[in-house]
């Protein structure tokens, strides 16, 4: 895909010493979690300030800006994801990173400086679109040193960092917000870039994969032999004549790769619009069932900790059982438990349904991505990863204004808890549509076995 052929290249001096200065891929996967702590924080800042924005009188600010707001950053997200993948294949993984990382900071920070709904849509949206790459790059980036076939705990150890960040949030909410107001948050969301951005710069490699696909192939080795990670690529090696000349559109809904392709954006879909509706909207829907919002924040920081929890579960399992079989099992835990949520409980009793919500909901569409990058070849396993990202935010779209409607028409507790449970149910049934292509150990093991027993 990429025309490419040099061995070597001088503006690629800053990858290779960032590779020699690195001594494991635990420094990538640090690096990207932090990045990914970011992508948190904005998942849910503004689940955190809505209930204070609409009680600020500097300006007029309800539902319907809530949601017009929450859209904007998500469409420019869905924008982002979309075109900064394909990038990423293109110029590489750690600078698209970077870049990502440095304009959600720069315009999240401006954020804190406007009470205008019209400004403060604009910034969001371009904010979303900075961001929206971080994502599915920072994914393939770890995948890439980690190994396919751990793209599962891959995904999840990288997307532990997502729901830190978002717990964080929840919990810089309860202690600035009453003393400094709402702007405080988005202020404190873009001081991180500070440290991380020259950090990335300094210390985070190029993955040898992608150099070796745009035959930057002297590089590829080096860093490879620096985190003893193999350059041999099965999926590529084995469906070269599909992909060779080809973009990258032709490769996914090709006749190998369309299949998964459809039942990943389908899935995507209903994964992030149970992410998004749910973090942007609990805090006002427990607010709706006459709990204070001390109590409302708390819910939104334990469905995070369950998420963390559950991340680290579901990848293990994942590793061991496949990515799609674990997500399929965790989709319909989720609606189980979301359909639980609707009943009334006493608190304590509350927040534990909360934290297994939490433990199910996220994982879910996390571990599509890990999916992705198990069953896609490196030279288009980004982008795979960045349109699996970019058609979702339709889904976290939709979560949203799902749940603004719902807000809006006084319908949101509990008829809202029950609209997600079947949300869940068709992700899980999109989902069991797909197929594993990539050859894991114990199939080999499995196929062994079977031949012995037949001889």
């Amino acid at each position: 895909m990429n025309s490419s052929t040099s061995s070597t290249s001088p503006t690629s001096s800053a990858a290779v010493r960032a590779a020699r200065g690195a001594k494991n891929p635990a420094v990538i996967t640090v690096l990207c979690w932090l990045g990914m702590l970011l992508d948190g924080f904005d998942l849910v800042v503004l689940g955190v300030a809505i209930p204070s924005m609409m009680e600020d009188t500097r300006w007029n600010f309800g539902a319907a800006e809530a949601t017009l707001v929450s859209t904007s950053g998500l469409v420019g997200m869905m924008l982002g994801a979309l075109i900064i993948s394909f990038l990423t294949d293109q110029f590489g993984r750690r600078r698209v990173l970077m870049l990502a990382v440095t304009l959600f900071s720069i315009l999240t920070f401006f954020l804190a400086f406007t009470n205008s709904v019209a400004l403060f849509v604009i910034l969001r949206f371009l904010a979303g679109a900075g961001l929206g790459g971080a994502l599915p790059t920072a994914i393939a980036l770890v995948t890439e040193f980690r190994g396919a076939t751990k793209s599962g705990s891959a995904s999840t150890t990288l997307m532990t960092g997502y729901h830190v960040g978002a717990v964080a949030t929840a919990f810089l909410g309860i202690v600035m917000i009453e003393p400094l107001g709402w702007h405080s948050l988005f202020i404190a969301g873009a001081l991180p870039a500070l440290v991380l951005v020259p950090a990335m710069y300094f210390l985070l490699p190029e993955s040898p994969q992608y150099l070796k696909t745009v035959g930057r192939v002297d590089e590829a080795k080096a860093i490879a032999a620096q985190f003893n990670i193999p350059l041999e690529d099965e999926l590529g090696e084995r469906h070269a004549a599909e992909i060779e000349n080809n973009n990258t559109m032709k490769v996914l809904l090709g006749p190998t790769f369309r299949r998964n392709t459809l039942a990943i954006w389908g899935t995507s879909f209903m994964g992030l619009l149970l992410v998004y509706g749910m973090n942007t909207w609990l805090p006002q829907i427990m607010r709706d069932a006459d709990y204070d919002l001390g109590n409302s924040l708390a819910f939104l920081m334990v469905l995070n900790i369950g998420a963390v929890v559950g991340l680290l579960i579901s990848g293990r399992i994942a590793d061991k059982y496949s990515p799609r079989k674990t997500s399929l099992v965790w989709f319909v835990a989720s609606a189980v438990f979301l359909a639980l949520l609707a009943m009334k409980l006493p608190l304590i009793a509350l927040y534990i349904m909360i934290f297994l919500t939490g433990v199910f909901v996220f994982s879910s569409q996390v571990l599509v991505y890990g999916f992705v990058g198990e069953n896609h070849p490196s030279s288009v396993r980004a982008s795979a990863m960045g349109l699996s990202a970019g058609v979702g935010r339709l889904g976290a779209i939709s979560g949203p204004m799902l749940g603004g409607l719902l807000v809006a028409q006084g319908l949101a507790y509990p008829w809202g808890f029950f609209a997600f449970a079947i949300v869940g149910l068709i992700g899980a049934a999109i989902f069991s549509t797909s197929r594993t292509l990539k050859t894991r150990p114990e199939d080999i093991q499995t196929t062994s076995s079977a031949t012995s027993s037949s001889g």
